[in-house]
């Protein structure tokens, strides 16, 4: 059996992954790794193989993926030349161990020249810098996190009523994040074929107008949708202290994203560039990703507010 190694066992996507393989693969054939030492604890005092990862340091993953066959390489929740300097360093790292294949949690979008969304240029270069390897691989585009929305929906309602973004009539397959965790876990387990891109979707396409219709109807609420063009967007970005640009000043910014990639995002899937809609995680799984209809009936048992499935 090959040796299987999960990165980012501290994150939700990653956890959930780590959780989700340990009913897949033995325990002795695990690596677990993480940038944060206390989140490691758990998984040793299970008997798990789990080890510190220090992204800023290929050297340190050559020996934190030492012994490893498979790493599956959760991408990290930066944008720009800091995400992808660490993409590189973690695969430099695996191939320096001898890692003979890379699962890469990527972004719906990827490889589509017309999508301008900034988001996608982190993950074209890291799924290229992989290719550049010459060793197997898997790349999991993975769309928009379904509790993400659902979060904003909840914001609204708890706000004003009004969930105001630049989507337009744009549509997306919202997945799951624990739907896009079980399909990596999968395909880290052995269930992906080698060399092949699968998009990880939700098994509809929802309009933001479709996301409040379906959350007014679960929730009794009464939400309305209402489309902002991207320079009000950013207007409300700015008002919020996010920066426009990956230079910016993130010191008093809710999340590592800039605006400029925020609204670029919106701006691709209004414009169709992000709608995306297969049966892949069913084939990965055995079994269908939840609609959007379920994830808002059973909102209590996600974890809500993550804005896309890089992380």
């Amino acid at each position: 059996m090959a040796k299987v190694i999960i990165t980012g066992v501290d994150g939700n996507f990653g956890s959930y992954a780590a959780n989700s393989i340990l009913g897949k693969v033995d325990k002795k054939d695990l690596i677990f790794t993480s940038p944060n030492k206390d989140a490691l604890k758990k998984y040793l005092d299970m008997g798990i193989d789990a080890r510190y990862a220090d992204y800023n340091n290929a050297q340190q993953l050559k020996d934190a993926f030492h012994g490893g066959d498979v790493v599956l390489l959760i991408s990290l929740p930066f944008v720009g030349e800091k995400r992808r300097r660490l993409h590189k360093n973690a695969i430099d790292g695996a191939i320096a161990a001898g890692v003979g294949k890379i699962i890469y949690t990527s972004t719906v979008g990827a490889g589509i020249p017309e999508n301008k969304a900034l988001v996608k240029v982190d993950h074209e270069y890291t799924e290229d810098y992989i290719w550049s390897k010459g060793v197997r691989w898997n790349i999991l585009r993975n769309s928009q996190y379904a509790e993400a929305m659902v979060a904003s929906y909840d914001q609204a309602a708890g706000r004003d009523g009004v969930l105001a973004n630049n989507h337009g009539d744009g549509e997306m397959a919202l997945i799951s994040r624990n739907d896009c965790a079980e399909a990596a876990a999968c395909a880290a387990a052995g269930a992906a074929k080698d060399n092949t891109i699968y998009d990880i979707t939700g098994p509809e396409l929802v309009s933001m107008q479709m996301l409040v219709q379906v959350g007014n109807e679960v929730t009794g609420q009464n939400v309305i949708y209402k489309f902002i063009d991207d320079e009000q967007m950013f207007r409300h970005f700015d008002s919020l202290g996010i920066p426009r640009t990956t230079e910016g000043d993130f010191s008093k910014a809710a999340f590592p994203y800039c605006s400029e990639d925020m609204v670029s995002y919106g701006r691709a899937i209004r414009l169709g560039q992000m709608n995306k809609l297969t049966n892949h995680v069913e084939l990965l799984t055995g079994r269908s990703p939840r609609t959007i209809r379920e994830i808002f009936m059973d909102k209590e048992n996600f974890k809500l507010g993550d804005r896309t499935a890089t992380e």
